[in-house]
């Protein structure tokens, strides 16, 4: 009795036993149902966040709506004015979510800053990344352009209500993002150390390296990405404004200088060509979400230079001074790159179009022709009949188109008096009806029966000498002979049209 009775105490016993494993087992079950729904709730708050967006500052014509209408995918961008607001789809393949960046861009001219508050304000400060934006087709004008801009940020940044707290906790994460930065491994080596950390995205503070010299002297406490649209133009720059190699390179050591002072990352992009717009697309996406980007620093094409935040420093940049010959790193940027001369092309358009006033016009022709006359030869009855008044008319010379002389009219010096054939006296004949007095035949001039030996000379008041007359008599007789000699060969060209129309006429036939 005593064996079974404790025998009966361990079946207990091992019934407790097997009940309290089962209990542990189904706890177990239920925590590990917990930790997955746990898991999948804390995935499910790493979503991409939606409340990111971008400000595009820049000059107008530096390509800021061009530019994002790359990143956007489209094609016809459209311009508007003012503060404009546009989105760009983010998609994150790893955890297969996507949300949309907002982007504002604000019109180049300074008279829209008051809009600013608009983009960036209290409520998205820690959530906004700034892009400013140059063209390489004024390269002259950046220095204006981004002290302006980076001159405006900072005094509205000023101007918010923002905790200092936070000011300062956005200035130490940038300062933070400058020092963690870590070179991108070998692909080939996915054990490298520097790529697990990148994959990580984490780094511990004890490893955080110093800033280096000149970097983040202008703490804004945002994300600052300078980009540089159109280089496709360098070669415009080559060949029209006689750029060299040295002079790109002091113009990349500048603003590599500049985007160091300022902490900012720097892009040389051309839409037109495509290069680097994808790999802005990315960086973006890496700075403002998280998302990897593995691309290292590209500085050895001049249109296509990428520098990312962090990875610059003046040892790296005094590089380029090695190529620099006729020029010098400390030289004045304005200095160097100056501006091309105006051209005058614009002006002289604006001449052609300007008409002289018509009455100006007709007045200079009107002394042209009075120059014309003064010069002309004058005849030797005109002569005569110029010296025969010149006891009455005191006034003085004749001048043309004066009272009692038609218009004048220019006298073939082969009408001579002395060349033979008579032509001399065809040139008095016509010379007497420039001087005919009109409303009369010749010689009337108001004569009557009782003096008809005494006609008045034309326009005079002299008397009409023997010699006139006998002019006048043979000018009579030559125009009556060359009447006749008209009449003569009119009959003879017409006669001879009809025989040769005959002529063709009896050639028709024949050939039919």
């Amino acid at each position: 009795m005593a064996l079974d009775s404790g025998t009966q105490t361990m079946t207990a016993s091992a019934l407790t036993s097997s009940l309290t494993t089962k209990k542990k087992d189904a706890a177990e079950k239920e925590n590990l149902w917990s930790a997955i729904l746990n898991e999948v709730q804390t995935q499910g708050s790493t979503k991409l966040p939606s409340n990111k967006s971008v400000l595009v500052l820049g000059d107008n014509a530096t390509g800021k709506t061009t530019l994002i209408a790359k990143l956007q995918g489209v094609e016809d961008p459209k311009k508007g004015s003012g503060l404009e607001y546009a989105y760009i789809d983010v998609k994150d393949e790893y955890r297969d979510d996507m949300t949309r960046l907002g982007v504002w861009v604000l019109d180049g001219d300074p008279g829209h800053k008051n809009l600013l508050h608009y983009a960036l304000n209290e409520t998205n400060y820690a959530h906004t990344l700034v892009i400013l934006t140059v063209s390489m087709t004024q390269p002259w004008d950046w220095l204006e352009q981004l002290n302006q801009w980076i001159k405006v940020l900072q005094q509205h940044i000023e101007s918010l209500s923002l905790d200092l707290k936070e000011k300062e906790a956005a200035r130490q994460r940038l300062v933070t993002t400058w020092q963690s930065y870590c070179e991108v491994g070998d692909d080939l080596d996915p054990g490298s150390p520097v790529k697990r950390t990148m994959r990580n995205n984490s780094i511990d503070e004890d490893d955080l390296l110093p800033l280096t010299e000149d970097a983040l002297l202008t703490n804004l406490g945002l994300d600052i990405v300078v980009v540089v649209t159109k280089t496709d133009y360098m070669t415009t720059l080559e060949k029209e404004y006689e750029y060299r190699d040295e002079h790109f390179d002091f113009i990349q050591q500048w603003i590599r200088n500049f985007c160091l002072r300022h902490g900012t990352s720097l892009f040389y992009t051309s839409v037109k060509e495509d290069k680097n717009c994808d790999l802005l697309y990315k960086y973006l996406t890496h700075r403002i979400y998280g998302l990897p980007f593995r691309t290292p620093a590209l500085v050895v094409e001049k249109d296509a230079v990428l520098i990312p935040a962090g990875w610059d420093s003046l040892k790296k940049i005094s590089i380029l001074y090695e190529n620099m010959h006729a020029v010098k790193a400390e030289n004045h940027y304005t200095d160097i790159i100056k501006a091309p001369p105006t051209r005058k092309a614009v002006s002289n358009r604006e001449a052609e179009v300007q008409t002289e006033d018509e009455q100006v016009f007709l007045a200079r022709q009107q002394e042209i022709l009075k120059q014309g006359g003064q010069v002309r030869g004058e005849s030797p009855l005109r002569s005569q009949a110029g010296s025969a008044s010149a006891g009455s008319n005191k006034s003085g010379p004749r001048t043309p188109g004066s009272a009692g002389q038609s218009s004048p009219k220019k006298i073939d010096p082969k009408l001579n008096p002395a060349t033979p054939g008579g032509e001399g006296v065809l040139a008095n004949f016509f010379n007497s009806l420039l001087h005919k007095k009109s409303g009369g035949p010749a010689g009337a001039g108001g004569a009557s029966p009782g003096n008809m030996g005494t006609p008045r000379a034309n326009g005079t008041d002299g008397l009409m000498t023997p010699e006139k007359l006998a002019v006048r008599t043979d000018a009579a007789a030559e125009l009556d002979r060359l009447s006749r000699s008209v009449k003569k060969d009119i009959d003879l060209s017409q006669k001879y049209a009809k025989h040769v129309k005959q002529r063709q006429k009896d050639d028709h036939l024949e050939w039919y």
